[in-house]
């Protein structure tokens, strides 16, 4: 054996990516390296789409921040896209004030209205007093 001859059908250059006797073997080495790292950047860029509703809320002082935040987790977590449309949506629209132009109104008219001395009705003691009680009848 201190001689060993070649087959003469083996090829003379092996592929690196075929296993060696060693026992390495780069191409699984790579496959598991290139999946971790995939399934780390896939899971990091979920969850910063999934906050994406929140951090739009956040940077135009939204009022309705929790609520966009609470679709958000619940989008996050039952893996529903109907959630997350929701809170995009809430997110990028302002919901009009509708009731503003109803209270300017009211404060209008009100100003325009006589001011009134604060009347403040009491009721008239009562008096055990029977010349009173007759004087008023």
């Amino acid at each position: 054996m201190a001689n060993p001859k070649i087959h003469p059908l083996a090829p003379d250059h092996i592929p690196s990516y075929v296993v060696q006797a060693d026992g390495s073997d780069y191409l699984f080495t790579f496959m598991v390296v290139f999946t971790i790292g995939m399934i780390l950047i896939v899971g990091v860029a979920y969850f910063a789409l999934h906050s994406v509703p929140e951090k739009m809320a956040h940077k135009s002082n939204h009022p309705q921040f929790q609520l966009v935040g609470i679709l958000a987790l619940l989008a996050l977590f039952t893996h529903n896209g109907l959630f997350w449309v929701a809170a995009i949506l809430i997110a990028g629209f302002q919901i009009p004030d509708l009731a503003a132009p109803l209270r300017t109104i009211a404060d209008a008219i009100r100003s325009l209205a006589p001011r009134q001395p604060d009347e403040t009705h009491q009721e008239p003691e009562a008096s055990n007093d029977p010349e009173k009680l007759a004087a008023e009848q």
